[in-house]
């Protein structure tokens, strides 16, 4: 490979550049999916107000997290971060949660979310290992068993 065509950490610049648009898009999700856990948090009532409203700031004090790891690795790529609300809106395909009260829609919001990050994951770490992104492989490697995780238990929740 001409090292010509390598970014400053070793990738291939126009690789590097289709990754950080992957991660765009990913980041795009996370913020929706971050704003939903918001609201969640904020608008949740019922008998599992004090189970889910902790578990939501949970998984929104974690996703917040992602967050600026994934636009942190969209700069160690040599891109820039998405960093609009009409940007977001415009590249997610999460949609916002309005008005959402009960504990079963809730959760159910939150499994379709991270179904949604994880298919975006998938396609992503695959390019990345194809690439010999292993910064970005690892990124995901964690986010991945973590969602599965959380969707597992979130769907054990509302059977």
């Amino acid at each position: 490979m001409n090292t010509a065509t390598l970014n400053i950490i070793g990738i291939d610049a126009e690789t590097a550049n289709s990754l950080a648009a992957d991660l765009n898009t990913l980041l795009a999700n996370f913020q929706l999916y971050y704003q939903n856990l918001r609201g969640l948090h904020w608008n949740i009532q019922g008998r599992n107000f004090f189970e889910l409203h902790a578990k939501f700031e949970e998984l929104y004090t974690a996703a917040n997290d992602t967050v600026d790891e994934v636009a942190e690795r969209i700069l160690t790529l040599g891109a820039q971060p998405l960093h609009t609300l009409s940007d977001y809106l415009e590249t997610a395909e999460i949609k916002q949660g309005k008005n959402i009260t009960t504990d079963k829609t809730s959760v159910e919001l939150v499994v379709d979310n991270l179904s949604t990050l994880l298919r975006i994951e998938r396609v992503v770490i695959e390019k990345a290992a194809d690439a010999g992104d292993e910064g970005t492989v690892a990124l995901l490697s964690e986010l991945i068993s973590t969602q599965e995780k959380t969707i597992w238990m979130l769907a054990a929740w509302l059977k």
